[in-house]
């Protein structure tokens, strides 16, 4: 259903727009048509054409709110059965995350509980999840295969998550993520798991499950040679690939991903000089999981000050999953990208809107212009700061998805 023509009155916005003369591209009495689902005009009242406000024309009182485009969380893990609250009582008794992977736990104690789950218990486990990120002002999401690590199971975690966009307003983007970690029926044979991989992908996109490809490159992942297999089964069928790299260890998954052109580089805590340089040179977004960072107490930082100087994009993402960061609120992680890693609250919201559009590579979202997706958000807030600043809190009091408040 297509919602009327509206103009939106009574509000400031944060566009987001990256080449704003003011911080947040912010627009102190602004106003915003929207027609068929798009942003027909964005910019001050005072310069709003008199010919957009036309018979018919709905007029929104915003009520004095913020609007910032849709929040993006462009890095989670959604889908998953369980959970391994377990494990974050054996680190804080001393035990690593990488001593617990190579125990049996963490990545395939999620996979014993998703296989053992049915479709319709993963998406009754998922849905709350998502429900809490949507009452933040997420309007695109996306989730990630991964703890299935066979045929059937990544499938079904994959419909789960496409279910999930289907009965919900919300724009779900798939990503496979076979390459995650290797199960246990393939235990020692990591190079034969990859060919499994290999296998399930051009089956699970030809039944419409894939928008990306993902790949777990660590040394409790998998190395740089199996990552590329998977990158270039990828490319030969026109999907983009990211990857999870430099986060326990620098493997060099970052000029990897770069090479591939990848649209984004996700955790990256040790990544290198060269890493930085190689996504600079082929525009890849850099995806900082402050949550992760956060929930395993560790203590180096990704190289902001480096990424900054060098344009690379920044986007922040929840990393919903039950190991390493069990958070469903994107809007905690922007003051944790600012407390933790030292982000700008500017640059922490371009990393929720603009960067985090750029990372899932749309085009049509991300920023408050015209001819773009009409998913925005309204904020009972001052200052676009305030999203930073008060943790704990949700100001949204609107969320307005494809034009149609929901």
């Amino acid at each position: 259903m297509i919602s009327p023509p509206a103009v939106w009155l009574n509000c400031s916005a944060a566009t987001m727009q990256a080449d704003a003369v003011q911080p947040y591209g912010l627009i102190e009495d602004a106003a915003l048509v929207v027609s068929g689902g798009v942003l027909q005009w964005v910019g001050s009242r005072t310069d709003l054409p008199p010919d957009l406000l036309a018979n018919g024309t709905q007029t929104m009182d915003a009520k004095g709110a913020l609007i910032t485009p849709g929040l993006i969380d462009c890095h989670t893990h959604l889908v998953y059965g369980g959970n391994r609250a377990g494990e974050f009582e054996q680190r804080l008794n001393g035990a690593s995350y990488e001593d617990i992977a190579n125990a049996g736990g963490g990545i395939a104690s999620t996979v014993k509980a998703t296989r053992s789950a049915t479709e319709y218990e993963l998406q009754a486990q998922s849905t709350p999840r998502l429900l809490a990120l949507l009452a933040e002002g997420v309007t695109t999401v996306e989730i990630k295969s991964g703890y299935g690590l066979a045929l059937a199971q990544e499938r079904k975690m994959l419909r789960v998550a496409r279910n999930l966009g289907a009965v919900h307003p919300v724009s779900v983007l798939t990503t496979f993520l076979g390459a995650h970690a290797v199960p246990i029926e393939f235990a020692g044979r990591s190079d034969d798991y990859i060919g499994s991989v290999l296998r399930m992908l051009p089956l699970l996109h030809a039944e419409g499950l894939v928008d990306a490809v993902d790949a777990f490159c660590e040394r409790i992942g998998f190395n740089l040679a199996q990552t590329e297999r998977v990158f270039k089964a990828a490319n030969s069928l026109g999907l983009p690939v990211k990857l999870h790299a430099e986060q326990l260890s620098d493997s060099g998954g970052a000029q990897l991903a770069a090479r591939y052109t990848a649209i984004s580089c996700d955790h990256l805590e040790w990544l290198s000089d060269a890493g930085v340089a190689a996504l600079a040179q082929a525009n890849t977004t850099a995806v900082l999981l402050p949550g992760a960072f956060y929930f395993l107490r560790e203590t180096r930082l990704p190289p902001i000050a480096q990424l900054r100087a060098s344009c690379v994009p920044m986007a922040i993402a929840t990393d919903c999953n039950p190991g390493s960061s069990p958070c469903t609120s994107l809007l905690l992680m922007l003051n944790m990208a600012c407390t933790l890693f030292r982000l700008t609250p500017d640059e922490a919201l371009a990393g929720v809107t603009r960067n985090a559009a750029r990372a899932l590579g749309l085009k049509d979202r991300g920023v408050l212009a015209p001819g773009l997706r009409a998913d925005f958000v309204l904020w009972g807030v001052q200052s676009p700061a305030e999203l930073s600043y008060a943790f704990g809190s949700c100001p949204r009091t609107e969320t307005v998805v494809n034009g149609m408040v929901v």
